[in-house]
């Protein structure tokens, strides 16, 4: 099979599949091209024995539309070390199917606008997909119509890619510190630090975990026995919506400290509205708040 385009443009190679209701494609080899009567590195269609019917005898030849844009193009004359100026179609050689195979480039016109395409940067998060009837046929999956007669399962597919929805998240919800998780997709919603080995902020930091799960809220709970500054970075860099922390400070008045992900400043919260605060922090959260990169303080 030759596939023509013009020389600026690109073949889509997705594109030719979807004409050729095929699933893979390949590039010939030398020897599968000179049987066909052209030769590596020079070859074309011209002077070819051009298939005139997709299911006819001879070489199948597959043009971009293109090809009728221009003329007078250059073109492999199917001998070593030569090419052929002047070419043009249906004069030089013949097309067995004509169809839009190439790449979309920026600057292109938008078929739908008098606008231009723009290239932007971008991940898939869903698709979907017309199958028809490509699996059903080979495993003969059929059902009976309404007149019981038996035609085969018309299909389709469509997902969503968590893995690739987690990315876009994190690519937009983030600072230098780390993730910034939206409340609705946050592995959890409230990470409490207890900070020092004094036994009194321990019990504090044990019963605000244990009245913050019994609310609903999924907690992780860092009770290690590292720095303060290491606990703070591991709860910035994980990115939990609300940071909870108990220490000796925060147990003599009487509450915790509260923080925000998103927001620089803390608060604290009294023993008994511990649940209370956590809750109204979440719900204030603003989707169309994207963390600031400029910081240059942080606690």
């Amino acid at each position: 099979m030759f596939v023509v385009i013009r020389g600026d443009l690109e073949v889509n190679e997705t594109k030719l599949q979807n004409l050729l209701g095929c699933t893979e494609l390949r590039a010939a080899t030398d020897e599968e091209i000179r049987a066909t009567g052209a030769e590596p590195g020079y070859a074309s269609p011209v002077g070819l024995d051009v298939r005139k019917m997709l299911d006819g005898e001879g070489v199948l030849v597959v043009a971009d539309r293109s090809v009728e844009v221009g003329g007078n193009f250059v073109a492999g004359a199917n001998r070593p070390g030569y090419h052929l100026t002047g070419v043009n179609t249906p004069r030089d050689f013949s097309v067995t199917l004509l169809a839009d195979i190439a790449q979309a480039q920026v600057g292109h016109p938008c078929p739908r606008c008098e606008g231009k395409l723009a290239a932007e940067s971008a991940i898939e998060l869903g698709h979907c997909f017309k199958l028809g009837t490509r699996y059903s046929e080979p495993v003969g999956a059929t059902y009976l119509d309404a007149e019981e007669n038996e035609r085969l399962i018309v299909m389709g597919s469509y997902g969503i890619g968590v893995g690739r929805l987690m990315a876009a998240v994190i690519e937009t919800h983030h600072d230098e510190y780390g993730i910034v998780w939206p409340p609705a997709l946050a592995p959890f919603d409230v990470c409490v630090l207890a900070l020092g080995t004094d036994e009194m902020v321990g019990e504090q930091a044990d019963a605000a975990t244990a009245r913050l799960q019994k609310a609903g809220f999924d907690v992780l709970y860092d009770d290690r026995n590292v720095s303060p500054g290491v606990k703070f970075n591991d709860a910035d860099m994980i990115g939990c919506p609300v940071r909870v922390t108990t220490s000796k400070r925060s147990v003599e008045a009487g509450g915790y400290e509260l923080k925000a992900r998103w927001a620089g400043e803390k608060r604290m919260a009294a023993r008994d509205v511990l649940t209370e605060e956590v809750r109204r922090t979440l719900e204030s959260f603003q989707p169309s708040v994207v963390p600031s990169t400029s910081a240059t303080m942080r606690s």
